[in-house]
Formats: structure tokens, C-alpha cells, sequence
């Protein structure tokens, strides 16, 4: 029977001592908390990371202190704080992969006449960093996020990920948003690997009723795919003859932009 993964704690222990540890502490605090968890006690977080109350209740208060947890007005319990939103902004801001995807996004739209969307995933979802309408308007969203299992960008990325975060995702509850999301962790695995096969994803009415996307992946310099590039719009815009003419544009654009970031073309793209 394979061992059990080792949480950020355990693994720290065995790499780093005294304040260094007490660091990997609070990034463990940090991560006990997702869409489906969003405020929790110290029990709560205690049990999550193996380690005692009063221990847990330091780091709390510590991370309170720096604004990167919030206490609940009935005081048990707390949820992630604003100054993490802050961190957030900094970091979309900064990002090189929305400079890099300008021209991309805006050829896909002009070519496609949809919307186009780019998302980058953060371990657990998709952020969308980036959307260009079919009317031409072009925005920077903030901090805002479609689940990884039923959206076109996060099964992109999703299907290159290790089993290991693809389970992470499936522990976090596959959540219906329509009839036709994908609730079911063994259909998920079996459309990541059908994504994997192809090249691109599908969101088929999944997200929202009235529409479908395709997506390709991104990847950086170092060859991880972080990132997807999609088009989405009306579901009577794609069916059999559109979806595979949408597919070769969305994977050409989000080959070019993986070059861009230093990928290599020939790592991972057809």
C-alpha cells in the first residue's frame, strides 16, 4: 500500500529547524483553507496539520497580527485575511504571462469573434487574469476564479498536473454548477486523459448552461503548465466542425506564448 503523502509540516522537518520551521508552520495554517473551507477554528486547523492547540493558536494569532488571517465576529473562528488579496493583486500585476498573452488573446478574438479568457492555476482552481469579450472590451480581473474541473482553462492545465494534485482537486468535492458538470472523480480522470491525448479541453455547457469553451495549456521556462488560454461563447457556436477549427487556433496561440515565456515548443506542444 502506498505511503501517505507527508503534509508541508512533516516534510519541513526534515529540511529546516527552528524560525525556518515555524514559517513552513504558518504556510500550513495557510493552506488548510479553500473555497469549500473557508473559515475554520483552531481545532479544526489543529487536527489538519498534526499539531497542538496551543501551538496552532500562536500561529493564528500571529498571522492574525499580519493580516493574513481575520477572526469571525464570533471570535472561533477565522478565514484568510485581506492583505493576502493584496499579495494577490501584486502578484497578477507582476505577472509575466498576461503581458506575454496580449497579443494572442486579442488574435483569437479577432479570428474566433468569442471571448477569450486567460486562467492560471493556482494549486486548487483557476484565476482568470485576463478576458477579452466579443465586444471587444479587454479586462484585468482580480483574483477571480472558476473550479478546475468543470472550466475548459483548469481541465488544460489540470490534465498535465501530477496524480497527486489531481486528487487534491477530486478531495476538495467536484461541485455541480449544471446538469452537465463532471461530479464523478473517475469521468474527471478519464476527460484529463482525454484532454491529455488531444491537446486541448472542453468545457461542454459545464460551467454555465448557455456556453462552451476550449482550451489549450501554457507552460514556462522551466516546463511546468501553469497556465491555459481558451474561447467561450455561445454553445451554438461550437459542435463538430467549429470545435477542432477553435481547438488548432487556441493551441497554436498558446504555443506562441509559451515561447514567448522561454517554453520550449517541441516539449510539449504537437
Amino acid at each position: 500500500m502506498a505511503a501517505e503523502p507527508k503534509s508541508i509540516v512533516e516534510t519541513a522537518r526534515t529540511e529546516a529547524t527552528g524560525q525556518m520551521l515555524s514559517y513552513f508552520k504558518m504556510m500550513a495554517v495557510l493552506e488548510c483553507f479553500s473555497r469549500s473551507d473557508k473559515a475554520l477554528t483552531v481545532l479544526q486547523i489543529s487536527k489538519r496539520i498534526n499539531l497542538p492547540r496551543t501551538t496552532v493558536h500562536r500561529l493564528v494569532s500571529t498571522l492574525k497580527t499580519l493580516g493574513l488571517l481575520e477572526q469571525d465576529r464570533d471570535r472561533e473562528r477565522y478565514r484568510l485575511g485581506l492583505k493576502l488579496f493584496e499579495l494577490g493583486n501584486t502578484v497578477l500585476a507582476n505577472m509575466d504571462v498576461q503581458r506575454e498573452a496580449i497579443e494572442s488573446i486579442n488574435t483569437l478574438s479577432n479570428k474566433t469573434g468569442l471571448s477569450v479568457h486567460l486562467g492560471v492555476f493556482d494549486g486548487h482552481g483557476i484565476i482568470m487574469v485576463s478576458r477579452h469579450d466579443s465586444r471587444g472590451l479587454n479586462n484585468v480581473i482580480t483574483l477571480e476564479s472558476a473550479a478546475a474541473h468543470c472550466s475548459a482553462t483548469g481541465k488544460a492545465v489540470l490534465a498535465h498536473q501530477s496524480p497527486t494534485v489531481v486528487e487534491r482537486v477530486i478531495s476538495q468535492g467536484l461541485q455541480a454548477f449544471t446538469p452537465h458538470s463532471i461530479t464523478e472523480p473517475e469521468v474527471l480522470r478519464e476527460e484529463l486523459r482525454k484532454t491529455l491525448a488531444r491537446g486541448y479541453s472542453i468545457d461542454d455547457m459545464e460551467y454555465e448552461e448557455w456556453r462552451r469553451c476550449v482550451a489549450a495549456p501554457i507552460w514556462n521556462a522551466s516546463g511546468r503548465i501553469f497556465a491555459a488560454i481558451s474561447v467561450t461563447g455561445d454553445k451554438a457556436r461550437f459542435d463538430d466542425k467549429t470545435i477542432p477549427e477553435f481547438a488548432a487556433l487556441v493551441k497554436q496561440q498558446a504555443r506562441l506564448i509559451s515561447t514567448r515565456l522561454g517554453g520550449d515548443p517541441d516539449l510539449h506542444g504537437e
